[in-house]
């Protein structure tokens, strides 16, 4: 069974969110159950500068695209035991950003044309073409107009994976002949409210249409999250399959992360209150081992449910907690978050960047993690928390749902603390039912056991993937 990612994105190569993570996980670990599975990317610059060395050139070709002929030139290397291919072209991918940018729709339209134009030249027969996101929608399209009836095309599937339908690539109707080359007859396959939305195509135009949790699946057939797509979503339910994310648990995994300042597992958890200790002091709160530390991470956005913690912060902060925050986004967030910095000194650490090591040091010393999302396609913070014993409290949305299960006291199950609606109180009740918890040390144990022992890994979301894959075969 051969499989070509194509993406924009894969860990370690190129990451803003995460994509990257899933590109740079999944395929790996659908080779260990016997597939081959293979990850195509653009050659942005740090790839060239940092894998130089490894990098070896297979060949060279051009692209039609429109009226256009481009240059295209293949490389690739293998990072442990995947095989990937870099489509080098330095008119669209030579950017200090990977999106951005006036002609984003013409570079990612290049990239999927090429993607298509060299898998005769590859010395791999892939057999299913996995895309994802609006910057590789392109595929399926262009496979279902401009390849329809070619020979050596005809036998490929796809597969296309929503991990965010806020993102859709929506560009001016003129580019669908000027850029793509797609005649006016086919305009249907992308006009959608007078533009033409890459990712409308390829729902359209895939095989299977995966997202990233069941429960994001069903989610996005309402108007509420379907951003629009809600009735192409309906229409196309019948090839839709939500499939939750997994982490590479042995790149978060706290008995090993060299981050952190002092090394534990879910048998030596005592360990944890050194990494706390020297999280207070790194980030210059009070030195205090008992005050739960509540750490969010991630972008300041609206449907993060950043409002939501705005709203009742000061209620937050009347209980007994420190707060940290890491992360970036809209201005008025960061600002508001540096404002309570200043207020509550001692107590409130803002970093308004973004640092992976800090990252770890926070999963590692903080003991609960916040997570209040309006829309959460799957989420891998709330994930990575629980691999660190830090216990998460959830909107019960997307991934978030799939992936916490509320804590019983009843049953001692459960592996963190949920609330239901979009309402900033009912967030603020469960900080409390949380903070509640965590005053009474046994119970508490017994949830970061549960969390510890969750299985987070790809081995049962990769067998989904495969049990797809051999289905579309057939």
């Amino acid at each position: 069974m051969n499989i070509l990612f194509i993406s924009s994105e894969a860990e370690p190569f190129a990451k803003s969110g995460g994509l990257g993570d899933v590109i740079g996980s999944l395929p790996g670990e659908l080779n260990k159950l016997g597939a081959d599975a293979r990850v195509m990317l653009p050659l942005y610059p740090k790839i060239r500068e940092i894998y130089e060395d490894q990098l070896t050139l297979l060949c060279e070709c051009t692209v039609p695209l429109s009226w256009r002929t481009q240059y295209c030139g293949i490389y690739t290397l293998k990072h442990e035991g995947v095989t990937l291919y870099f489509l080098d072209n330095e008119q669209y991918f030579k950017r200090d950003a990977y999106y951005g940018y006036y002609d984003d729709g013409e570079r990612f339209a290049f990239f999927s044309k090429a993607a298509l134009e060299v898998l005769p030249l590859l010395d791999f027969q892939a057999e299913i073409l996995h895309c994802s996101e609006w910057q590789t929608a392109l595929v399926p399209v262009f496979l279902k107009t401009l390849y329809r009836g070619n020979s050596a095309y005809d036998r490929l599937r796809t597969v296309f994976t929503i991990h965010n339908i806020e993102y859709q690539g929506k560009f001016d109707p003129a580019i669908l002949q000027d850029v793509l080359g797609i005649s006016e007859g086919e305009r249907g396959v992308l006009d959608y409210s007078g533009a033409v939305n890459f990712m409308k195509g390829a729902i359209v135009t895939c095989d299977r249409l995966t997202t990233v949790s069941s429960t994001y699946a069903e989610e996005i057939t309402f108007p509420f999250y379907g951003k629009g797509l809600e009735n192409i979503i309906k229409e196309n339910s019948y090839k839709l399959h939500g499939i939750l994310n997994g982490i590479d648990t042995k790149l978060h995994n706290p008995s090993k992360d060299p981050c952190i300042t002092v090394k534990y597992s879910k048998n030596s958890i005592d360990k944890k209150i050194e990494n706390k200790r020297a999280l207070q002091a790194e980030l210059g709160l009070n030195a205090d081992d008992e005050i739960p530390i509540i750490a969010m991470i991630g972008r300041l956005t609206e449907h993060k449910g950043i409002d939501l913690v705005i709203s009742v912060f000061k209620e937050i902060m009347k209980e007994k907690i420190q707060f940290v925050l890491l992360g970036t986004g809209e201005k008025q967030y960061e600002d508001f978050f540096n404002e309570m910095a200043g207020k509550y000194l001692g107590r409130v650490s803002v970093t308004t960047s973004f640092s992976a090591e800090r990252a770890s040091r926070i999963y590692g010393g903080a003991d609960l993690f916040l997570m209040p999302s309006v829309s959460e396609p799957c989420g891998l913070a709330q994930m990575i928390a629980l691999r660190y014993g830090t216990i998460p409290v959830v909107r019960e949305t997307g991934g978030l749902k799939d992936s916490i299960e509320p804590f019983d006291p009843g049953s001692e199950t459960g592996n963190g603390i949920t609330f239901q609606s979009v309402n900033a109180h009912d967030m603020l009740g469960a900080i409390q039912r949380a903070i509640a918890l965590y005053w009474d040390k046994e119970i508490w144990n017994k949830i970061i056991n549960n969390g510890m022992n969750t299985d987070f890994s790809w081995k049962a979301s990769s067998k989904q993937y495969i049990r797809l894959y051999k289905e579309m075969l057939k």
